[in-house]
C-alpha cells in the first residue's frame, strides 16, 4: 500500500537552521533571539567581529555576511551544506537593509545605487544561492519589506523604491517556487524603534546641510518636517523585540499568509495607499506635514525659466 506523502514542515524538528541577515541589531537581532528561543539554530548575519561577539548566544551562531559580497554568501552556503549535525535550512529571513532619505532631486545617484545594492540585489543574491537548500527542506523565505513598499512618503523615494521592487520580486518568486514546496512571505513593518530608524533622521539632516541654497529653499522645510514627524512617531513605535517575535512566528507558522503588516501604522496606511485615489492620498500626506512644512518662497522672476506674463 502506498503511503501518503507528508509535508516535512509538519514534522520538522525545532533544531533546524534559520538564516537571518542584518542580525547585528534592531529587528534582525530580535528575530534571531526569538527564533533561538523557539529551539532553532540561527545563523545570524553580521559584518564585524564586535557585532558577532554582541549577538553570540545559545542557538545563535554569528556568521560574517555582507550580502553585497559574493564570497560571504558562498561561505554561508558552505556552512549550511557542511553542517556537522546535517540539519536542514528551514527558513531564510532577508532583513539586512540601509535607509538614506533625501528628495529625489537631491540624493546622489551613488546613494541610490548603494540602497538598491543592499536592499534588493543583495537579497536576490542570497535567495539565488540558498534556494536549493530550501527546496530540499520545503522551507520558507521571509522578505522584510516596509510600509514604504506600498506607500512612498516624500523624501523616502530611494528607500521606498527598493522596497517596492522587493515587493514585486517577492510576488514573482512566490509564484515561481510554490510548486517546489517553498513558501515566500513578505512582512511590512511600519515604525519600529531601531538604531537604523533613529539614525536615518540624522543622515537626512546631514545631507540637507550640504544642499545648495536653491535646494535648501525648495526642500529644507520638507526635510525638517519629515525628520521631526518621524522622530516624534518613533517614541511610540513598535519595540524591536515585539517586531522580532512576530517575524519569528511568521517564519515558522504552518500556513502563512502571503503578507503581514507589522504595527498599527502599517495596518492603517497600507490599505489607504492601495484603495484611495493617488491624488487623495497625496492630499492626506500633505496635510500631515502642513503644520511643520512651510511652503517654499516663490522663485524670483530673474531665475524663472518661463516667459514673464
Amino acid at each position: 500500500m502506498t503511503r501518503p506523502r507528508t509535508d516535512p514542515r509538519k514534522n520538522s524538528q525545532k533544531n533546524e537552521l534559520v538564516v537571518v541577515s542584518g542580525a547585528s541589531s534592531g529587528i534582525g537581532a530580535a528575530t534571531a533571539q526569538a527564533l533561538a528561543a523557539m529551539g532553532h539554530h540561527v545563523l545570524a548575519g553580521v559584518r564585524t567581529d564586535s557585532e558577532a561577539d554582541a549577538v553570540r548566544a545559545d542557538g545563535i551562531e554569528p556568521v560574517t555576511l555582507d550580502i553585497t559580497a559574493p564570497e560571504h554568501i558562498e561561505a554561508l552556503a558552505r556552512r549550511i551544506a557542511d553542517d556537522p549535525e546535517r540539519r536542514v535550512l528551514r527558513a531564510l529571513v532577508n532583513n539586512a537593509g540601509i535607509e538614506i532619505n533625501a528628495p529625489v532631486e537631491v540624493l546622489p545617484l551613488t546613494l541610490w545605487r548603494e540602497q538598491f545594492e543592499v536592499n534588493l540585489f543583495g537579497h536576490i543574491a542570497v535567495i539565488q544561492r540558498l534556494l536549493p537548500f530550501l527546496r530540499r527542506s520545503r522551507g520558507r523565505i521571509v522578505n522584510i519589506s516596509s510600509v514604504g513598499g506600498v506607500a512612498a512618503l516624500p523624501v523616502f523615494g530611494a528607500y521606498a523604491g527598493t522596497k517596492f521592487a522587493l515587493e514585486a520580486a517577492s510576488d514573482s518568486l512566490r509564484r515561481e517556487v510554490s510548486a517546489h514546496g517553498v513558501q515566500v512571505v513578505v512582512v511590512q513593518p511600519g515604525g519600529v524603534r531601531t538604531e537604523m530608524a533613529a539614525r536615518s533622521g540624522d543622515i537626512s539632516l546631514g545631507l540637507a546641510a550640504g544642499m545648495s541654497a536653491e535646494h535648501q529653499r525648495l526642500y529644507g522645510g520638507l526635510i525638517n518636517a519629515t525628520v521631526s514627524s518621524n522622530t516624534a512617531f518613533l517614541k511610540n513605535a513598535v519595540p524591536a523585540a515585539k517586531a522580532g517575535a512576530k517575524i519569528a512566528r511568521v517564519a515558522t507558522t504552518p500556513h502563512p499568509r502571503a503578507r503581514y503588516t507589522l504595527g498599527t501604522d502599517a495596518a492603517f496606511i497600507i490599505p489607504l495607499a492601495r484603495f484611495l485615489p493617488a491624488r487623495l492620498m497625496d492630499g492626506i500626506l500633505a496635510m500631515s506635514h502642513r503644520s511643520r512644512h512651510p511652503k517654499p518662497a516663490p522663485t524670483p522672476a530673474s531665475e524663472s525659466t518661463g516667459n514673464p506674463s
